[in-house]
């Protein structure tokens, strides 16, 4: 949805059509590997997101270097992550629910959309913060993880605020913590991990615009003006919003800076727990 809204008013200002060739499999992988291998022309584009530059490097074997083999244009947009649990769970702030982790080790679950996706690595990433263990039930996709949740198989998911916020506004789902730097606007009671006493927690869904290495600056330049001029466009603005995603305009080279930084982290997550995620 992001990719079509966004690259729809791009098309306008660059005077061209801009087709999206949706290619599955392996977390956005196999996608990645074809832009990284095309010609650095301009004319072959990717939207980049978490997966791809971000989670499959410190969990995959994948063919590519998410840093090297791109050229960052810049950032679509965000969105937090929230830290759920049902509307029956005992929890109903973040410290409670680490209490009744650690009262009953071993004992509480949380879904994920895969072994190594995002919506794992975060929740490692508070069970290494907070010293708690947590029994992972992956799934194929966020959406099944999600309907399991809300059926009380599972006690907890670290979702996406824009997959998890209809249930949340339906009182199904409850809103503990969100993983963002701030609180997020949409939830402005709830707060943020690092408040709750984990300085420096900061984990977010984002989806931005790759290039193939060494398209010329001119071209970077160009494409970054359109994309940075769709996402400000009012009605632009809405449609993200009504997703719960925030335009992100930003420069190449602070998307490159992020890009890094994400890298960097879950890398480090990844062998901190000694993570092991079957290929």
């Amino acid at each position: 949805m992001v990719a079509r809204m966004v690259t729809d008013k791009m098309s306008h200002s660059l005077g061209t059509s801009i087709i999206i060739d949706n290619k599955a499999g392996a977390s956005g992988s196999i996608a990645a590997l074809d832009v990284a291998r095309a010609a650095p022309d301009g004319y072959t584009l990717m939207q980049c997101f978490v997966a791809t530059h971000s989670t499959n490097p410190a969990v995959l074997k994948i063919k590519y270097d998410p840093i090297a083999d791109f050229t960052p244009v810049g950032m679509m947009a965000r969105t937090s992550n929230v830290l759920v649990v049902g509307d029956k769970n005992k929890a109903k702030t973040l410290p409670e629910f680490l209490a009744l982790a650690r009262s009953k080790p071993g004992a509480m679950s949380y879904s994920s959309a895969g072994s190594g996706s995002a919506t794992h690595l975060i929740m490692e990433y508070l069970e290494n913060q907070a010293k708690v263990g947590l029994v992972h039930v992956p799934y194929k996709g966020a959406a099944p993880a999600i309907q399991d949740l809300l059926g009380g198989q599972v006690d907890a998911m670290f979702p996406s605020l824009t997959t998890a916020l209809p249930y949340i506004k339906a009182g199904k789902l409850r809103a503990l913590a969100v993983a963002s730097p701030k609180r997020d606007p949409l939830l402005p009671d709830v707060p943020t991990v690092a408040e709750m006493g984990f300085a420096g927690f900061s984990a977010i869904q984002w989806w931005g615009l790759c290039a193939p290495a060494k398209t010329p600056e001119p071209v970077v330049a160009k494409l970054n003006k359109a994309l940075n001029e769709a996402l400000q466009q009012p009605d632009i603005t809405k449609r993200l919003s009504d997703i719960a995603a925030e335009p992100t305009p930003i420069t190449p080279q602070q998307f490159d800076d992020f890009l890094k930084s994400e890298v960097a982290k879950w890398t480090k997550l990844v062998k901190d727990v000694n993570l092991q995620i079957e290929q």
